[in-house]
């Protein structure tokens, strides 16, 4: 096949050889780019598919940003939808387009003001099914409630459920996320759950911004995450270790103890969210007095609340690295240690 073949149905190039664009920039550069950079390369880098015509993304009021992303990197528009509150402050969605028939995407992350975002999600769920939507997909990348998947204790609800409950009944059709906090979670539902991983973006950011990798030792910050640390060690042919956590209350540590050998070597810290970052800062006080030249926290979904800001400038880290699940271009403002890496750039 001819170079000229590759070509989408209206003629523009499906690949773009082209990449002066990336030659000014190096790795550091891209680790710090804010969302407007981003947005700027993707309009310089075409989709890799024609334009599909029964697809609308819509987007709700928690991550703006993201769904303009994804749009871009889709060559689609968004599709116009208006949130705002009554003066009650009840929700109301207004879809200001046609979706009969159409196959729907509405993006919508766990973050900022969950309770308010997450009702936002199942009002416009249920505007589009009504409207005679042939399918509605939840993007989801951040699941909110995703902590409180069991019962931990006695007559404690299990919210995750009831969140996927309240999804199937507003009419969802099929849910995407990213790295849920329990894989059970996925059997809450009684439809399609597509939980994608951060692994292999994850893998990259390791390959290119840590040039003495191969010398690292990927660590767990507690037991539940084994499996995610020991797959990402396999996959980068290094050693991995643990830290055994007990806590008497919710974000609170009581002790720690380190499994594993990481005298003069990098410890990556890996974990599917940072929250208060409690359990961060105490695990790189414990790496760096069990001999760690050097200490990095990666997660999927950087939450960052209460004290974290602080307790990740106070900390010996020289990188917390967070993907675009969630908005991060505040917290980049408040920490230079915080870095992103766009899973939705591709």
């Amino acid at each position: 096949m001819e170079k000229n073949d590759y070509q989408s149905l209206n003629g523009t190039p499906l690949i773009n050889e082209d990449k002066s664009y990336l030659k000014s920039k190096t790795n550091s550069d891209f680790s710090k780019v804010t969302y407007n950079n981003i947005l700027k390369l993707s309009e310089h880098r075409p989709s890799l598919c024609p334009r599909m015509p029964n697809i609308k993304v819509f987007g709700g009021s928690s991550h703006p940003g993201l769904t303009k992303l994804i749009c871009t990197r889709l060559g689609l528009e968004p599709g116009r939808v208006v949130a705002k509150k009554f003066s009650n402050r009840e929700t109301n969605v207004e879809i200001n387009e046609s979706v009969r028939g159409e196959d729907v995407f509405i993006v919508q992350s766990g973050c900022g003001e969950i309770n308010d975002n997450l009702m936002e999600l199942l009002i416009m769920i249920n505007a589009c099914k009504i409207a005679s939507a042939s399918r509605v997909t939840a993007v989801i990348p951040c699941f909110p409630y995703a902590r409180q998947d069991r019962k931990d204790k006695s007559r404690a609800p299990i919210s995750a459920k009831l969140v996927a409950n309240m999804l199937s009944v507003a009419g969802a059709d099929h849910i995407i996320t990213m790295d849920l906090h329990a894989s059970q979670i996925q059997g809450f539902f009684d439809i399609p759950v597509d939980n994608l991983f951060a692994e292999p973006a994850v893998i990259r950011w390791i390959q290119l911004h840590i040039p003495d990798f191969k010398n690292a030792v990927i660590v767990s910050p507690d037991a539940g995450g084994a499996k995610r640390v020991t797959s990402i060690a396999d996959r980068l042919n290094i050693d991995f270790a643990l830290i055994h956590k007990e806590r008497k209350k919710a974000n609170e540590i009581d002790s720690m103890v380190l499994v594993g050998d990481v005298t003069k070597r990098i410890a990556i810290l890996v974990d599917d969210m940072a929250d208060t970052c409690g359990t961060f800062e105490y695990a790189s006080q414990k790496l760096l007095s069990a001999g760690a030249s050097k200490v990095y926290a990666i997660c999927t979904h950087g939450i960052f609340s209460g004290p974290a800001i602080s307790r990740i400038n106070n900390s010996p880290f020289e990188a917390v690295v967070v993907t675009n699940t969630i908005p991060q271009e505040e917290n980049m403002k408040n920490s230079n240690k915080i870095q992103v890496f766009y899973f939705s750039h591709g």
